[in-house]
């Protein structure tokens, strides 16, 4: 019997679309990480990012969260920037459990003039990161880690986890005028001092009446604005110690102690907080 060729070219043709699909759907469900640097938009996979060229193991002495030393497989994150002018002064990183952090961009760029050495560290494919000692939180698939964080002053909430998106953007006071201070204040005020503790240490988290991204804390300035129904003594022990005030099964918040958030940071964000809340230190 001859043969039906159509029906051999269909058999053929339906077997390469069902190995293509499988291709496609073993790279969809890898994780990814998305990097927007000027006006290029980048998608890697982890197995990409593993295989480069630059990828290497980085032992971070320190390793924020895990408070020992660890070793990551990691490219530099210098490398996955567009090399073009940027256009933003903000590198904001996403992370899946809801964590926006506002990282100024040029803190990143330091790192090609001595300052700390930023890389995106990727989880092994067959043996997941130990969860974080305190919380039980998973950071895989992608971490933003620090080499030499001393040198340029590198806080802990600049050291997102369970990333899945960077991006280089406006500042935040650009896209969100509402979590600014009043223009006329002094850059040495303690209002004005406190608004960058605040992009820098809460914003990854809350929002100020409606400005911002984060999604694991509530707003810091509507319904109402936290300082006008907790006093100063209330505000101060939330912030170093959640625990010692409220507890709920839920409950993500870690405490800023004062090697992470110095008393004088801690009295300028609150000078901060009542500055938005039009209230007076109590």
């Amino acid at each position: 019997m001859k043969p039906d060729n159509r029906l051999t070219r269909c058999i053929l043709l339906s077997g390469s679309l069902a190995i293509l699909l499988i291709a496609v759907v073993a790279k969809a469900a890898e994780p990814t990480l998305t990097i927007t640097s000027g006006s290029t938009t980048r998608t890697y996979t982890a197995s990409e990012l593993r295989a480069r060229s630059d990828a290497t193991d980085v032992t971070i002495p320190a390793a924020d969260a895990y408070r020992e030393a660890f070793t990551f497989r990691a490219v530099p994150l210098l490398a996955l920037l567009h090399p073009s002018k940027q256009e933003g002064e903000v590198m904001q990183c996403r992370s899946v459990d809801g964590f926006v952090a506002e990282l100024p961009l040029a803190l990143v760029l330091k790192a090609a003039s001595g300052g700390a050495i930023p890389w995106i560290a990727i989880e092994p494919s067959q043996q997941s990161w130990p969860t974080l000692p305190g919380s039980g939180a998973h950071p895989g698939p992608f971490w933003l880690v620090w080499q030499h964080p001393e040198r340029s002053g590198v806080e802990r909430e600049q050291w997102p986890y369970s990333l899945t998106a960077l991006a280089i953007v406006e500042s935040p006071q650009s896209r969100w005028p509402q979590i600014a201070v009043d223009a006329g204040l002094a850059n040495d005020t303690p209002a004005r001092r406190g608004e960058q503790v605040f992009i820098t240490q809460c914003l990854p988290c809350h929002r100020m009446k409606g400005g911002g991204d984060g999604t694991m804390g509530p707003d810091l300035g509507r319904p109402m604005a936290a300082a006008t129904y907790l006093k100063d003594a209330g505000l101060r022990a939330l912030i170093r110690d959640p625990k010692s005030v409220r507890t709920w099964p839920s409950q993500r918040m870690s405490g800023f102690p004062p090697q992470v958030l110095s008393d004088q940071d801690l009295d300028d964000l609150i000078a901060y907080l009542h500055a938005k809340a039009g209230t007076q230190p109590k």
